[in-house]
């Protein structure tokens, strides 16, 4: 569930907002309906790791990765396709770091 409502939020909020409205998206629902750290993190991770993986090929391929594949070789890549997992992994450690911050906020103010 965790999953899933932040893989919409995110999708919803990348076109139109900042990149960094990622981490409100996971941070907001683990808050909410998080149960354990561990489990929130990966919802976080993955959701915004498979939602910033699409979103770059969807941007890409309509110009034949002209561009990803100058900022790879900018970058000393090797090729475009291992700057998008790079980009999917650092937006993923956004979600998850967020999604696991939610998490323990809740833990650290509920009563007990």
């Amino acid at each position: 569930m965790l999953f899933f409502i932040i893989l919409i939020l995110t999708f919803a909020g990348g076109y139109f907002l900042p990149w960094w409205v990622v981490a409100i998206a996971a941070f907001l629902p683990a808050l909410f309906i998080g149960k354990t750290p561990a489990k929130s993190f990966f919802a976080g991770f993955s959701a915004v790791f498979i939602v910033w993986a699409a979103m770059a090929l969807c941007k890409s391929i309509p110009n034949d990765n002209m561009l990803a594949k100058r900022v790879a070789t900018l970058m000393q890549l090797p090729n475009w396709i291992l700057l998008l997992i790079v980009t999917a992994v650092i937006g993923g450690l956004v979600g998850g770091m967020s999604a696991l911050s939610g998490v323990l906020v809740k833990r650290a103010f509920a009563k007990k």
